[in-house]
């Protein structure tokens, strides 16, 4: 029995470190800790290195080659013209990326400020001058072209595709003397596209068309009213008289 209450005993030794124990520093106790982390540490850095390698792979750099560090970690090793292309590429990819940011704003400022855009198949005509024979009738000739067309401000610009800096061609509106329809068109595929042209006062006329009839007439009715155009033409009004 010891010296407590009645009934309990006390172990005076009970609770004092081992003599194996007491002489052992702390840091022995971290270096155990670290010892034990090494495995997770090292295999997490091997998956970055993993994932680092499949990056330069998205590049031309094949087949690289691994090789281990004085720490004994194992690393990618570049050479000199590596590297060169290396930096070459992400170059390019960034100025890839500046003409692609170019492009996306140009296209929100032709969508938020233009009057009306839209792509239409488009084709050109030359009005026949004084005293030259009238052209060939080429109606059936299928010359239509996709472009993207904007009406903005005292023009209408053509481009090539919706997302190029700057237009093709462009016609000012005062130019424009006459607007109006064109027959129906039926492609081989049964296709209908409705047809207008816009004829200017050089005796350049575009013809237009879409498989569309209210994108045709939203066209028929923005450039009468931009180019201050009459409209007392019947078949302006009324395609299926045409």
């Amino acid at each position: 029995m010891g010296d407590g209450p009645r009934g309990i005993q006390i172990f005076p030794d009970h609770f004092l470190a081992s003599p194996s124990s007491s002489g052992s520093p702390p840091s022995q106790t971290s270096s155990v800790k670290n010892s034990e982390l090494s495995p997770h540490s090292h295999s997490s850095a091997r998956r970055r290195l993993k994932r680092a390698v499949s990056m330069l792979n998205l590049f031309s750099l094949k087949n690289l080659s691994w090789r281990l560090g004085a720490n004994g970690q194992e690393k990618v090793v570049l050479s000199a013209v590596e590297v060169a292309s290396l930096r070459s590429e992400i170059a390019a990819l960034e100025e890839r990326e500046s003409h692609y940011k170019a492009q996306l704003e140009n296209v929100d400022e032709i969508l938020r400020s233009a009057r009306l855009s839209g792509y239409l198949f488009l084709r050109t005509r030359w009005a026949a001058l004084p005293g030259e024979p009238p052209p060939i009738d080429d109606t059936e000739v299928d010359d239509w072209l996709p472009r993207f067309v904007v009406l903005h401000g005292s023009c209408f610009y053509l481009y090539m595709v919706a997302t190029d800096l700057s237009p093709q061609d462009s016609t000012l509106l005062s130019d424009v003397v006459e607007v109006g329809r064109l027959p129906c068109l039926t492609r081989e595929d049964e296709e209908t596209r409705y047809c207008f042209y816009i004829l200017t006062r050089h005796g350049l006329r575009y013809e237009c068309s879409s498989t569309s009839k209210i994108q045709v007439d939203s066209w028929l009715a923005a450039l009468k009213v931009d180019c201050k155009l009459t409209s007392d033409s019947e078949d302006l009004d009324d395609p299926e008289k045409v």
